[in-house]
């Protein structure tokens, strides 16, 4: 018996116990959660490694069945692509001047809960949070996925700047732009360029915290549709991406067409390599 388990049961205010036992099974659950899509990982990289079940399950003390059976039950590895145990999708409030009242934008609340549905599908306990319409978001929390470009938050316009390859530029009277550094190539969105077109372009990227202590999945384009283009990649192709990158720094830029009248997205795919930063950094 763990020494969690004998200070909980020896609480004798039954509020109290019943409290701590509700958040003790909440967390024994994530626990769980995870160390099963571990196991189911390293099976996966050993059978990768070119080992037969029978082997894993020989050197792990395991039978063959059980081995067989982690491989394809459980929650999917690339899950922690987007966090571990529980996530946070983070998405911006913007001032309604008619309504008076701060509002999110319809491309970003589809954004928002699509991303929930995905975190869901991969066993995440899933909360939701905004960054203020002032920009104000606490960016040193474990799990976050924010969905907001550097023009509506300081605080993500410094995250985006620690990108060593990627980077965000907004010239006097011209529109948004992402420009790769490493090409020196500029994109822009087809709404802000002559003639117009049903396209924009996505950012995705994980980055550190500000603390130091973790990081950040941030998603944006350049309008919202961009935006809603990279959570389709996303959706559609995950176990990639987490084969390519894993839990490490990275950033890509996505090209999006989009249907003009819904801002969904019609053709999603990549216009950059995914740079991984520790290999920029040492470059």
């Amino acid at each position: 018996m763990s020494d969690e388990l004998q200070r909980i049961m020896a609480i004798d205010d039954p509020y109290l116990l019943l409290r701590e036992v509700t958040a003790r099974l909440a967390d024994a659950q994530q626990e769980v959660t995870e160390l099963a899509r571990l196991r189911r990982r390293v099976v996966q990289d050993l059978h990768a490694q070119g080992l037969s079940y029978a082997q894993i399950a020989e050197k792990a003390g395991l039978s063959r069945g059980r081995i067989h059976q982690i491989r394809h039950t459980g929650p999917a590895p690339e899950g922690a692509f987007l966090g571990a145990g529980a996530v946070t999708i983070v998405t911006p409030l913007r001032w309604d001047g008619e309504k008076k009242r701060p509002v999110v934008a319809m491309a970003d609340m589809n954004s928002g809960k699509r991303l929930e549905e995905l975190a869901k599908s991969y066993g995440l306990d899933v909360s939701s949070g905004h960054v203020q319409v002032s920009g104000e978001v606490d960016l040193n929390r474990d799990g976050l996925v924010v969905v907001c470009g550097p023009g509506m938050s300081q605080a993500m316009s410094d995250l985006y700047a620690q990108d060593p390859v990627l980077g965000w530029e907004h010239p006097d009277g011209e529109p948004w732009a992402l420009v790769d550094r490493r090409t020196g190539t500029s994109y822009r969105a087809g709404a802000d360029t002559e003639p117009y077109r049903p396209h924009d372009v996505g950012y995705l990227g994980r980055l550190p915290r500000p603390d130091g202590n973790g990081s950040v999945l941030a998603i944006a384009g350049i309008h919202t549709a961009g935006s809603l283009g990279v959570v389709h990649l996303l959706a559609s192709d995950l176990n990639a991406l987490w084969g390519q990158v894993g839990e490490r720094h990275f950033s890509t830029l996505v090209s999006v067409e989009y249907d003009p009248e819904t801002d969904e997205p019609q053709s999603v795919e990549l216009l950059t390599p995914l740079y991984l930063h520790d290999e920029e950094t040492t470059a």
